[in-house]
């Protein structure tokens, strides 16, 4: 008879099913919890609304957000990018700043122990900060170190480049013998291109570069799909039911893939519900 008859297993020991049940026993305790102390029923708790966010990193690690450089011509039109300007703005040198002052915030708050770097994917990247978690803004048209490490990583999408701006690019998937395009949806009026539908990639992995750390995707065709992939685990109103959708569908929590659309309104990217829109979602891996 074994001497400890009784004991907890370790998440790695149970099934997909039982680390799917587990997050559904959790959910529903701290749903009776709140609703036994009179608080609306909480994402996950009500003390702490990052509890389970795949924006929650283990306490004082390091976290490392790349972002695009500005190619020099688009700087040289611009103000205050000159360094000897006295109302110089140094973060205007940076790719899609939307999604970097949404994404930056959220990191901070749900891990106020930990080093936060920005950096681009220019030549200021350390050595040290290839180890720490990584967190890639922009795709393959300006942002080095995506393009790098989507070569490394073991996922059936690839990002076409565009060629040019007339030229949307998209997102290739190869699966079960076939090559699948999703490219952005453009419509043209008066001599004008407007944005209506971008296509996003959110991917989530064990860094190839520090399998303790972790390397994340947040990648768009362009600047309004990659906030879209931001927001979607960082918008109030969908992150917490974007975020169970994500344990529910891949409940290992290692690697995983989610491309999708982001819809347009009037300019402003709409955050995508990958919880009950199904029609949004393109492709998941693993499937």
């Amino acid at each position: 008879m074994a001497q400890t008859p009784f004991r907890v297993l370790s998440k790695s020991q149970l099934t997909s099913e039982e680390r799917a049940r587990q997050v559904d026993l959790f959910e529903e305790l701290t749903s009776l919890r709140d609703e036994a102390q009179g608080h609306e029923p909480g994402p996950l708790a009500a003390d702490d609304p990052y509890v389970g966010s795949h924006w929650r990193f283990p306490p004082d690690q390091d976290i490392t957000i790349v972002c695009s450089a500005l190619p020099q011509d688009y700087l040289g039109s611009m103000p205050y990018t000159d360094a000897d300007d006295p109302n110089y703005v140094d973060l205007y040198r940076f790719g899609d700043l939307d999604a970097l002052l949404e994404l930056y915030g959220h990191i901070r708050a749900a891990n106020p122990t930990n080093q936060v770097r920005v950096r681009t994917s220019g030549e200021e990247l350390q050595v040290d900060d290839y180890t720490s978690h990584l967190v890639l803004l922009g795709g393959v048209d300006w942002n080095s170190i995506t393009a790098e490490l989507l070569h490394r990583l073991d996922v059936p999408v690839t990002q076409l480049a565009r060629e040019s701006d007339d030229e949307p690019g998209g997102f290739v998937v190869e699966a079960n013998g076939k090559t699948t395009t999703f490219s952005p949806t453009l419509r043209r009026e008066e001599d004008r291109e407007y944005l209506d539908e971008d296509v996003a990639h959110f991917f989530r992995a064990p860094s190839p570069l520090n399998d303790k750390r972790t390397v994340t995707i947040c990648n768009g065709m362009y600047q309004r799909g990659t906030l879209g992939a931001v927001r979607a685990l960082t918008d109030a109103r969908f992150r917490h039911r974007n975020e169970k959708y994500l344990r529910r569908r891949f409940p290992d929590e290692g690697t995983f893939s989610v491309l999708c659309r982001v819809k347009v309104f009037r300019g402003a990217a709409v955050t995508p519900d990958w919880s009950t829109s199904s029609e949004d979602l393109l492709h998941e891996w693993p499937v």
